[in-house]
């Protein structure tokens, strides 16, 4: 690789870039971000090499996109007017089925592969970028038969030089399945925050009193709500069908609460627990 486009410097493409960079030195990374503080950040800290804007694609081996994922469905057409024939352009947005509709039928879907690195903290900004970031973890690719052949031996060459494990689904799958397990932990987080706010108003109390138990739970309800809310509106259905069973479920043990039956209470938490072996190994 030669010249390395990253479109929105953050936690992700940040990440993926410093690892890049890392093993292959020789690789130029150029850094396009619409706020102008990014650049800066990300020139002065030597995650990237040189600014561009979106022009900079046209001499892109690799255009790897990581921006808002509204912001993703408008750009991706774009990128995909100005690339070089040979040129791979990788996705990393939580949601896969707006993003993959928009370019079906461009001429140059064959350049895109659609993929998300399950993985990532709380924190975003070209300062969050950390090396080893995907050493070990899943990275679902969407409709891998639709990018071409070469390509996608490119990118299972970087994504194994990140130290990923990939798994293939189609973006339906992967939008109904990823609101269980990532969007609806998001909503629950920042609802909890929430609560917690508007019941105790001391925030000296709240420091004081809380513990490891409702840091850890609340630490999603720090990340970014300009990444969050357009997540949250393309998978809508999704969301609101996996709120609805949560609710259930709150619902019923608010009611178990209430009839003083602890033994439902204590076989609910206990059947609950197998989740220590499903989640095994993940830090």
């Amino acid at each position: 690789m030669k010249n390395v486009v990253l479109i929105g410097i953050g936690l992700i493409g940040g990440s993926m870039v410093k690892d890049l960079k890392k093993l292959h030195p020789e690789t130029t990374i150029i850094g396009v971000d619409k706020n102008p503080d990014h650049i800066n950040q990300a020139l002065a800290s030597q995650l990237i090499d040189e600014k561009g804007d979106i022009n900079v694609v046209k001499q892109a081996d690799v255009v790897i996109l990581s921006i808002p994922v509204d912001a993703s469905v408008k750009m991706l057409p774009e990128i995909l007017d100005l690339i070089q024939d040979d040129a791979l352009v990788i996705d990393v947005g939580s949601t896969k089925q707006d993003i993959c509709k928009a370019v079906e039928q461009h001429p140059n879907r064959r350049n895109y592969l659609a993929a998300h690195p399950i993985a990532g903290t709380e924190f975003s900004g070209p300062q969050a970028a950390i090396n080893d970031l995907f050493r070990g973890k899943t990275n679902i690719i969407c409709d891998v038969e639709k990018t071409a052949f070469k390509l996608q031996e490119k990118a299972l060459s970087i994504f194994a030089d990140l130290g990923m494990r990939i798994r293939y689904m189609n973006p339906e799958s992967h939008d109904k399945h990823i609101a269980y397990v990532s969007h609806l932990s998001h909503i629950s987080s920042f609802m909890l925050g929430k609560t917690v706010i508007e019941k105790e108003r001391n925030e000296r109390d709240i420091f004081d009193m809380a513990g490891s138990g409702f840091a850890s739970t609340v630490r999603l309800a720090k990340s970014s709500p300009d990444m969050w809310t357009p997540i949250f509106k393309q998978n809508k259905s999704n969301v609101i069908e996996t709120l609805e069973e949560y609710i259930t479920n709150l619902n019923q043990f608010k009611k178990l609460l209430e009839l003083d039956d602890f033994e439902a209470i204590f076989n609910e938490m206990k059947n609950t627990n197998r989740i220590k072996d499903i989640l095994k190994g993940i830090a």
